[in-house]
């Protein structure tokens, strides 16, 4: 049978759809930490008296932005790690497109390689996309994170049923 790697496109689009999916439920998430810490600074705009105010109100929102940042951060590597690790081998959005995650002999991830493979993922992010932008020109298709972990996103084969024996 042969292997159809997924390229950059098909990838992009199931990204996108799971950054929609992951959005959504990330402010589920976010929001009422947000609002916990926002409530907690007890600021209100006529507190505003000195260069001393307008710097706490700046040390409040760069904190809410980084707790926001990192709260995201791990909660899209733990989903894409167990999704790629369990039985479906890829997020919804991969799903959805009818593509999988596998190892270079075509077998499922185990947790601890997608958690490898979504961890090098800050690589990819770091090179200005670059990473990412490799799937559309190596041999079999893959970004860096997964030349880095020795992943493949291929198409998914349909199943083949095994054809019953006719007695004559």
């Amino acid at each position: 049978m042969n292997t159809i790697y997924a390229g950059f496109w098909l990838r992009f689009v199931a990204w996108f759809i799971d950054v929609c999916l992951l959005g959504m439920i990330g402010w589920i998430v976010i929001a009422p930490m947000l609002a916990t810490v926002g409530l907690a600074s007890n600021f209100s705009f006529s507190d505003f008296q000195n260069t001393e105010d307008v710097a706490a109100l700046i040390a409040v929102l760069s904190a809410m932005i980084g707790i926001s940042w990192a709260v995201n951060e791990v909660m899209k590597i733990v989903y894409h790690s167990f999704m790629e690790s369990s039985k479906y081998q890829g997020s919804v959005g991969k799903m959805a497109l009818g593509l999988i995650v596998t190892d270079l002999q075509g077998q499922r991830l185990d947790f601890g390689k997608a958690l490898v493979r979504n961890l090098c993922k800050l690589i990819s992010n770091l090179t200005f996309t670059i990473g990412y932008i490799m799937a559309g020109f190596t041999e079999k298709q893959q970004a860096l994170h997964d030349v880095i972990a020795g992943a493949l996103v291929v198409k998914k084969q349909p199943e083949l049923s095994p054809t019953p024996i006719k007695s004559n």
